[in-house]
């Protein structure tokens, strides 16, 4: 009977999976477009999809460790073993970690962009502001003055 939950809350989460999948596609291409109103409805639908991925995979570890089994791989592949429905356990299984896997791989890509684009808009910001002036020697040998720092307005 475990077993029959557990591969429902599996196939309950491919779907989301997949469509968290694709928002976050979605989601490099905004940021790289710098498209905001974009990426503030891309983010509200990906906050529902998280929320009912990390819902289902909480009961998926409460049953398989409420059997006395790891919550991972492992513990299934021993539930498994005991169940008729063992290879579709398995199957369906591996196939959502694979698209949770590749949900990670294009989160992290999008952190890298979003962690870029901060970085170059924080340096052109200190060069409108006139921060952080390099040390450079004038003719007499000296260091330079350093440029007063001023207002974005004034920029």
């Amino acid at each position: 009977m475990q077993d029959q939950l557990l591969l429902q809350l599996i196939e309950d989460d491919v779907a989301p999976a997949h469509q968290l999948l694709e928002l976050l596609r979605a989601e490099s291409l905004a940021l790289h477009g710098r498209d905001m109103v974009l990426l503030e409805n891309i983010l509200a639908q990906k906050q529902s999809l998280i929320v009912q991925l990390e819902q289902h995979g909480r009961k998926r570890s409460e049953i398989l460790v409420g059997l006395g089994l790891t919550a991972d791989r492992a513990g299934l592949q021993t539930l498994a073993q005991h169940s008729a429905l063992g290879t579709t356990l398995l199957e369906r299984g591996d196939m959502l970690t694979k698209v949770l896997d590749e949900c990670q791989a294009v989160n992290a890509s999008n952190g890298k962009s979003i962690q870029l684009q901060q970085m170059a808009t924080a340096n052109q910001v200190r060069i409108l502001t006139g921060g952080d002036t390099p040390s450079l020697y004038d003719a007499r040998g000296s260091t330079a003055r350093m440029a007063k720092h001023r207002p974005l307005s004034q920029a």
